[in-house]
């Protein structure tokens, strides 16, 4: 299926490659280096194109879950990566006094199963381009600006480097990707938003938390705080109901003016974790959204991560999509010796039932992340509190965490290897 718009008998449609080995992969958080190195391990030549002029530091907690623990594993780097683990000990719901109303053990509260690891997003990315950097060409601080595509391969204009021809591209460039733009059209028609909006950003740890997370709950409003120790920073996290949010993505003193409005006055630490926020060099801000597309490549362009399935961080899935597409993407190309339509298919044929598993997770999570009432946040923490005290509560943990798990473990992985 080709995206509206688009028709079978365009040049890049006329005639197939077995060789396709240069692959431009544009993005290089978690999906591109993951690609680059599954790509490189069966023979392709990957270039990783990033407009960051280097990684891109902060960013929140990530979890790596079910069928990405087996592609980390099989990529040899799941030791280290456990050696980089928050180590999240206690959750806290909190008052606007600050005492500590709830508390339960962190795993407990996020789902997590023995074999899941848990790293800072950062961190998970720091590993991935350390796992490739000798072998794969990286150009950060340069950005895709033009792309046409031929019966032989795929143009590429980059803004500082200037013009290059590559056999195929992979979009790896997040939410708000531009390969995606170029190749399939505007962003407005599959990017869906929410209807609600999350900042994140280092903050100083003022209360000394030290793997400790605490969560504060307001009608419409929700601030996380948390620290992997008490020397290190503390991460803010703000989220609010926010229905079709209009802004610039670029204007960084608009997007704090926003968050300012939404949670000046809102009590507990809120307005020294603004102050605080103010300040971050890593701040983040956007609309909580998922990507819908009814396919996943156009020609010789295809998506990975969240350029093709974001479900959102209210999914806790969005790093773990990223490393079994990738491992998807460039074992189906291999199977089909680079051959792009038929590996093409068949990456969207294995990834998007679990990808829209994954999504539907997503939309299930946000709506018990914000409260909608005083009385859904007071239940909430009253819930929390009395859960592990219950007759039968291993039964009743294991049910409600089971949508999570079912979504970590939707796909069953072929050995490319």
């Amino acid at each position: 299926m080709l995206p509206s718009g688009l028709d079978s008998d365009l040049p890049w449609g006329a005639s197939l490659s077995t060789e396709n080995r240069r692959v431009l992969i544009v993005g290089a958080s978690i999906a591109g280096p993951a690609l680059a190195y599954w790509l490189h391990r069966h023979g392709f030549t990957p270039t990783v194109l990033e407009r960051a002029p280097g990684l891109r530091p902060g960013g929140y907690k990530v979890d790596i879950r079910g069928a990405a623990i087996d592609v980390v594993e099989w990529m040899g780097l799941k030791p280290v990566l456990a050696g980089l683990e928050t180590d999240m000990q206690f959750m806290s719901f909190v008052n606007s006094a600050g005492k500590r109303v709830a508390s339960v053990p962190a795993d407990l509260f996020m789902g997590r199963g023995e074999a899941d690891l848990e790293v800072m997003r950062g961190d998970l990315s720091r590993v991935l381009y350390d796992a490739t950097r000798a072998e794969v060409e990286y150009i950060f601080g340069d950005s895709l600006q033009a792309l046409e595509q031929t019966a032989s391969g795929v143009d590429v204009t980059l803004q500082n480097t200037g013009a290059r021809t590559f056999d195929l591209v992979v979009g790896a460039d997040g939410l708000h990707s531009a390969t995606r733009e170029f190749a399939f059209g505007e962003e407005s028609r599959f990017v869906k938003q929410l209807g609600h909006a999350v900042s994140i950003g280092s903050v100083p740890n003022h209360l000394r938390l030290d793997r400790w997370e605490l969560i504060y709950s307001r009608p419409g409003r929700t601030v996380n705080l948390y620290s992997t120790g008490k020397d290190a920073d503390a991460k803010a996290l703000f989220l609010f109901t926010a229905d079709e949010l209009d802004y610039d993505r670029r204007d960084l003193a608009q997007q704090r003016k926003i968050l300012r409005t939404r949670f000046t006055g809102a009590g507990w630490e809120t307005d020294r974790l603004l102050d605080g926020i103010d300040q971050a060099e890593d701040f983040y801000f956007d609309t909580v959204s998922q990507v819908e597309l009814a396919t996943y490549s156009a020609g010789r362009v295809s998506l990975v991560g969240d350029a093709a399935y974001c479900p959102s961080f209210a999914s806790g899935q969005g790093s773990s999509l990223a490393l079994v597409g990738a491992y998807v993407l460039a074992g189906e190309l291999k199977a089909a010796g680079g051959e792009h339509t038929k590996a093409f298919a068949r990456y969207e044929q294995l990834m998007r039932p679990y990808a829209e598993k994954n999504l539907q997770l997503g939309r299930d999570n946000l709506g018990r992340m914000v409260a909608k009432s005083g009385l859904q946040s007071w239940l909430g923490a009253v819930m929390l509190k009395v859960l592990p005290r219950l007759p039968g509560k291993d039964a009743m943990i294991a049910k409600l965490t089971r949508p999570i798990h079912d979504a970590a473990r939707a796909i069953t992985l072929e050995e490319y290897r």
